[in-house]
């Protein structure tokens, strides 16, 4: 009679929220498969045992929808297609013991800096030497590198430093190893992520070495395209535009959550800067840096928020003409300081109002669009679908902007780089043809 042979198990990891999930995630599957375990992301195919989920607690939607995703894997569990459902992140790291008590049959729970506590529960090593090493979840030719955690920020409506802590810059000697690591596995572009990236330094440099960071980032051969992601504006270190001008990899992209434009609103919400201070930022940015592409968020519905405040919030955006916009609706979060006014804005009049704002928005990046057509742009080729390629251009991040659909007359190769002339342009994307 054979011997039962016990079965490894296989691990898939489920990520919500943002992309510093994302490179947790990979992180945590990189020293899984140093211990010779089996790891999947986001697995269709069910032939795993074991499930980690990493959760975002950051506004109400987001953690709905990492309830939604625990209680699914709780089902598959209870049916017997599961042996260990664990939750990691944000919304484990918030509310553990409030969610310990609701689902008792989740295996363990873990906050967000608990990577070595995940790996002891799978009876693996934590290998210190494995720092930077990550099973990428991303397409091979771009990479996230994650520069700093936390934020020291005291932005009102924000319950990240409740979650993440406080701001840790890494050095700069590690980020540029990983990024020659990513490199090798042949990345081309990499975006760099924070809580907060004009913070970085502060804390083990005494000052802010953003700027130096990046020419130390920009010396690495093979990486062609270098992108900017979660700038604060309150004394934003302008040094980092003229290292952005004299390098030609670094993208002209600027993330720059704004957050609002009424001086009501972001003394409110605790920005640390005005209307009349963020003109002035932004006039400097675009006079150092011709033709940089701006992206910022902004946040419908704050507390108190009058019908004004939405109309001086278009206005600015019609006076800017920034290139891309995101808007969240305002989520009531506890612990913050925002929390101990009334949310008096209904739900309905926060989706209203985001609305119109992104209505005004939609005909600036249009018509921005349509000043494209006939021009030849560096595109990145990202996928291929339905029968087309589509790409992005260095004033595009990767999800959240604009795409171009590439039309062409041979094979293109996902992650190669092609010249495309612009024959086409709707209000958030872009058409054309290779030459």
């Amino acid at each position: 009679m054979k011997a039962k042979t016990l079965k490894k198990d296989k691990v898939n990891i489920i990520t919500l929220g943002c992309s510093k999930n994302l490179v947790d995630s990979e992180v945590l599957s990189g020293q899984l498969a140093a211990n010779d375990y089996a790891v999947v992301h986001e697995n269709t195919k069910l032939d795993h045992n074991v499930v980690v989920i990493n959760t975002c607690g950051f506004i109400d939607k987001a953690k709905e929808e990492s309830v939604n995703t625990i209680l699914d894997q709780l089902e598959l569990k209870r049916r017997g297609k599961l042996d260990k459902v664990y939750v990691t992140g944000c919304l484990s790291e918030r509310y553990r013991s409030d969610l310990e008590a609701e689902m008792p049959q989740v295996d363990a729970w873990f906050g967000t800096l608990e990577l070595p506590l995940i790996l002891k529960q799978f009876n693996a090593d934590y290998k210190a030497e494995l720092l930077g090493e990550r099973m990428l979840s991303t397409p091979k030719h771009y990479a996230y590198l994650k520069i700093s955690e936390g934020c020291n920020r005291t932005c009102s409506f924000c319950a990240i430093p409740l979650m993440r802590g406080q701001h840790i810059s890494r050095t700069i000697e590690s980020l540029v190893e990983e990024a020659e690591s990513l490199v090798k596995k042949g990345v081309k572009e990499i975006m760099l992520i924070a809580q907060e990236l004009t913070y970085y330094g502060l804390d083990i440099y005494k000052k802010r070495e953003l700027p130096r960071l990046l020419n130390a980032l920009a010396d690495i051969k093979g990486l062609e395209w270098i992108r900017l992601h979660y700038a604060y504006p309150s004394k934003f270190p302008l040094e980092i535009l003229d290292v952005m001008r004299e390098r030609d990899n670094i993208c002209k992209y600027l993330d720059m959550p704004l957050q609002h434009a009424s001086n009501n609103m972001l003394k409110a919400m605790r920005r640390n800067i005005t209307r009349e201070e963020m003109t002035e930022l932004i006039q400097q940015i675009r006079e150092r840096v011709p033709g940089i592409c701006i992206r910022t968020t902004l946040i419908a519905g704050f507390p108190g928020e009058t019908d004004a405040d939405i109309a001086e919030l278009k206005a600015f955006l019609q006076e800017h003409r920034f290139d891309r916009v995101g808007i969240f609706n305002y989520s009531h979060e506890e612990n913050t300081s925002a929390h101990d006014l009334v949310d008096d804005i209904p739900a309905e009049l926060k989706a209203e109002r985001a609305q119109e704002i992104m209505e005004v928005q939609q005909e600036i990046s249009y018509e921005k669009n349509q000043e494209k057509i006939g021009k030849i742009l560096k595109v990145l080729i990202d996928k291929k679908e339905a029968g087309r390629y589509l790409g992005r251009t260095e004033f595009d991040s990767v999800e959240v902007d604009n795409e171009v659909v590439i039309h062409a007359t041979k094979k293109l190769t996902i992650g190669d780089f092609v010249m495309v002339k612009i024959t086409k342009a709707y209000d958030y994307d872009l058409e054309g043809e290779v030459v």
